[in-house]
């Protein structure tokens, strides 16, 4: 199957040379000529870099402004990064001063069908007889294919790269060179041509001489390569300004290893034994270059910190470790949060009454393909006039972001771009006018907080918060209370009561004890007086109670308690004199017992009555 990709890739070249016609009619581009082309390929990341130097001559009349990039489908469909500069020297045309030259898609008329053409513009035009030397960096992603497409836990991981030997260009060609750097490992085969030679891991294609437009030689190299295919399927990338001194940093990976797809079992105990060989394919750690001066590094998921990191840096560099919690095999996935602090001072300038944020725009890790990358630059809230410079294409919208003590909401740039590489990891500005007094609104509101805090706090403390004294509900409480504390009063004094009618009790045990007849005489006398005093106390609260209206519902469960109070006393005085009189006569136990059974009875009766009574008023 792969040999009938690869042979419905390859015949489509005979195809473009029908169109080749169509281009050398047209004057300008005729007029062109490439005198030298030497390209380079490096193969030893998931990245796929072509730098290819172009010594353009204008053989013609007519001044040529633009030079045209051709590359095919399958490439352009993958093609992250491209760029093109002039490389200066005597005798050729100065590069302008920006770092790299206006490059745009293009379609010319009568292109081949199966061509994507990018425009370089001159910063001069290229007369007769001049010459100028491009040097053009292209980046791919995704152009080289794992094969096989399923390995095991201790397979290496193969590659597969298609490219052609010949440069691919509407313009002739005098010589070119082609050299394809391949990591330090083996190489299973490559397409053995003329003047192909292989010099430890670089493989070297040419000179070839005199080549028509759209000459194309097919080449394939089968090569090991273990790198890390790390991917970010998404990456958010959240830059929060503070104008209080802080740059805050919070990235958020979704990660995958995007090489050969692991198949089989996964052995920790094979993996932990022979790592690099029972594990080639699987990387496990990576790399972020942080800004110098990085601060409050943290490496965490969904479950917590991670430990399994280290960090060095010096006054240049901060460099991250990072370990997964477990190695990554292809198509194994993870996610995590990177997030660091910067000083504002090395990241926030002004111009012109406004402020800008320059910072770079990619992920910190290295050789790291971003499918959505998604930046987000949280400005102070009170930002205005923003406008945003990037150094390429992206998609750009606002958003607002609420946080502590925000009124309206921070305003957010989101910048949005697909299929990111390191070399998008350039500098882009933030511009933005933002009041200096607008800093001072947090800290008022902190302020003033706290101040109308505690004047309520005074203000409670001391104003007076009850009911006004002369409503009829105040006076309606105050009466109640008054109820209830009368009706406390009638309680204590029954208690007493039953107190006094415990000690006439325990004076007739006394007796059957000791036989003292004086003695217990003696206690009743006592007792008789404490009973007279009691009772008068009673009066008082009862008849303020009998004249209260708070007290229509309980007066009768009072009076009640006070009367069943006196027949228990009545009962128990008859229950003493008679025993008495029968300790005088000299009677019998028995007969004592006899004459004194019914009025035993009712004391108990009596007893059990006044206890619920009290009970009763316990609860109110």
């Amino acid at each position: 199957m792969k040999g009938g990709i690869m042979s419905m890739r390859f015949n489509l070249f005979p195809f473009l040379f029908a169109f080749a016609i169509l281009f050398l009619s047209s004057p300008v581009l005729s007029d062109l000529i490439l005198a030298k082309v030497d390209r380079r390929i490096d193969l030893t990341s998931q990245i796929v870099r072509t730098t290819t130097s172009l010594k353009v001559e204008n053989t013609g009349s007519d001044l040529v402004s633009e030079i045209l990039l051709s590359f095919p489908d399958n490439q352009a469909n993958h093609l992250a990064y491209l760029k093109a500069t002039l490389n200066e020297g005597k005798g050729k045309v100065k590069a302008s001063s920006g770092g790299g030259l206006p490059v745009e898609v293009v379609h010319p008329k009568d292109a081949p069908p199966a061509l994507a053409f990018y425009s370089v513009s001159l910063p001069k035009g290229l007369g007769k007889g001049d010459s100028v030397t491009l040097d053009v960096l292209a980046v791919f992603t995704y152009i080289l294919e794992p094969f096989p497409e399923k390995i095991t836990q201790a397979d290496i991981q193969l590659l597969l790269f298609q490219e052609s030997a010949h440069y691919l260009s509407l313009y002739a060609v005098k010589v070119q060179s082609l050299t394809v750097k391949l990591p330090d490992a083996r190489i299973e085969s490559y397409t053995k041509l003329e003047n192909a030679k292989l010099q430890g891991s670089e493989l070297k294609y040419g000179p070839y001489e005199n080549l028509p437009p759209f000459s194309y030689l097919p080449i394939v190299i089968h090569f090991e390569n273990n790198q890390p295919f790390a991917v970010a399927k998404e990456l958010v990338r959240e830059i929060e300004i503070s104008h209080w001194g802080n740059v805050q940093i919070t990235e958020h990976y979704n990660l995958i290893h995007a090489g050969a797809q692991s198949k089989g079992e996964f052995s920790r105990l094979d993996y932990q034994a022979r790592p690099y060989v029972r594990g080639a394919s699987a990387f496990r750690r990576l790399v972020a270059k942080l800004p110098p001066r990085a601060h409050s590094v943290y490496y965490r998921d969904e479950i917590g910190n991670i430990s399994t990191s280290s960090l060095w840096g010096d006054s240049k560099k901060t460099e991250l470790e990072i370990e997964p919690r477990y190695p990554m095999f292809g198509g194994w996935k993870t996610a995590f949060t990177i997030g660091y602090g910067l000083p504002l001072r090395d990241f926030l300038f002004g111009s012109d009454g406004k402020r800008f944020l320059n910072i770079s725009f990619g992920a910190p890790i290295n050789e790291l393909v971003i499918d959505t990358l998604s930046v987000k630059v949280v400005l102070p809230e009170g930002s205005k006039d923003i406008s945003v410079s990037v150094p390429f294409p992206v998609k750009q919208s606002q958003e607002t972001k609420f946080s502590h003590l925000d009124v309206v909401g921070r305003p957010v740039v989101v910048l949005e771009k697909n299929n990111v590489v390191p070399e998008h990891n350039e500098h882009f500005q933030v511009y933005y006018k933002f009041n200096s007094l607008s800093m001072l609104r947090e800290p008022s509101m902190l302020i003033s907080g706290f101040f109308f805090l505690f004047v309520a706090c005074i203000v409670y403390m001391h104003a007076d918060l009850s009911i006004s004294k002369s409503s009829a509900s105040y006076l309606a409480k105050l009466q109640w209370e008054e109820v209830r504390a009368t009706l406390q009063q009638v309680h204590n004094l029954i208690s007493r009561c039953l107190t006094t009618h415990d000690k006439l009790e325990a004076s007739l045990r006394d007796l059957s004890r000791t036989g003292d007849v004086q003695a217990c005489k003696a206690t009743r006398k006592s007792v008789d007086s404490s009973l007279k005093e009691l009772s008068k106390e009673l009066k008082s609260p009862v008849a303020f109670l009998q004249s209260s209206p708070q007290a229509a519902q309980i007066l009768p469960k009072v009076e009640e308690l006070i009367a069943k109070e006196r027949d228990l006393q009545e009962r128990l005085m008859a229950k003493h004199s008679t025993v008495v009189d029968c300790y005088e006569k000299k009677l019998g136990g028995r007969e004592i017992e006899n004459r004194i059974a019914s009025h035993q009875q009712k004391i108990t009766a009596l007893r059990q009555e006044i206890d619920d009574l009290m009970d009763l008023i316990d609860e109110i």
